[in-house]
C-alpha cells in the first residue's frame, strides 16, 4: 500500500511537471506570435552572430525589425547588445551600431552593451545603461521563440519591458520548434529558481 502511494505521488508529480512545461511552451509560442510594442524610451535589440562586422541573417532580421519600429517614432534611443566570440574582431553590438548608422540613425542616439554573451548578461548590462541614461521603458526585439524569456529576464533585472518579435526570423520549422522547446524549459525552470541560475545553459 505504501509503495502504491509512492508511485501515485510520483505519477502525479510527473503529470503536473509535464502540464507546467506544456503551459510554458504555449506561453513561449504565444508571446512569439504577439506584439505588445508601445511608445518607449528605447528599443533594445538583442544580439546574435556577426561575421567580421557583418550581421548574420538572424541578427539582420532583428535589426530590420528594429529599424521599422524606429521609423515609426516609437522610441528616442536604440540600445544594441552583444559581445564577441574568441577570435572575432567585432562585437555583435558594433555590427548592429554600424547598421543603424548606415540607415541615418545618429550615433549619439545609439547605446552599446558590448560585453554580454548571454541574454541575462546583456539585459543586466542594459539595465545599468538605462539607469545612466534615465531610460525607464524599453521594447525588446528578438526572434519570436526568444521573446518570453527575454521579457521575463528584463523584468527580473528591473526593466519595464514590452516585446516586439521579428517576423522575418531565419529560424523556422523544426529548428523553431526545438528552440521553442528549449526556451520553454528555460522559462519553466527560471521562474522557479531565477533566470540568473539557468543563464549558462539557456544562453
Amino acid at each position: 500500500m505504501k509503495l502504491r502511494r509512492v508511485f501515485q505521488s510520483l505519477g502525479t508529480s510527473i503529470a503536473l511537471g509535464l502540464i507546467y512545461l506544456l503551459v510554458s511552451l504555449f506561453q513561449v509560442w504565444n508571446t512569439g506570435r504577439s506584439d505588445d510594442r508601445q511608445i518607449v524610451d528605447a528599443i533594445v535589440v538583442l544580439g546574435a552572430a556577426q561575421y567580421d562586422g557583418r550581421p548574420s541573417p538572424q541578427l539582420q532580421a532583428r535589426l530590420d525589425h528594429a529599424l521599422k519600429l524606429w521609423n515609426l517614432n516609437l522610441a528616442s534611443y536604440i540600445v544594441v547588445t552583444g559581445g564577441k566570440q574568441v577570435g572575432d574582431r567585432f562585437t555583435e553590438a558594433a555590427a548592429a551600431r554600424k547598421f543603424f548608422e548606415s540607415k541615418g540613425v545618429a550615433s549619439k542616439l545609439i547605446f552599446e552593451e558590448n560585453t554580454g554573451k548571454t541574454t541575462y548578461a546583456s539585459l543586466l548590462a542594459v539595465s545599468q545603461v538605462a539607469i545612466e541614461q534615465k531610460i525607464t521603458s524599453v521594447v525588446i526585439v528578438s526572434d519570436p521563440f526568444h521573446q518570453l524569456r527575454a521579457k521575463l529576464i528584463a523584468q527580473e533585472v528591473g526593466l519595464d519591458a514590452s516585446s516586439s518579435p521579428t517576423r522575418s526570423s531565419v529560424i523556422r520549422g523544426g529548428d523553431a520548434f526545438k528552440h521553442n522547446l528549449q526556451e520553454a524549459v528555460g522559462v519553466a525552470v527560471g521562474r522557479i529558481v531565477g533566470f540568473r541560475r539557468v543563464d549558462s545553459w539557456t544562453n
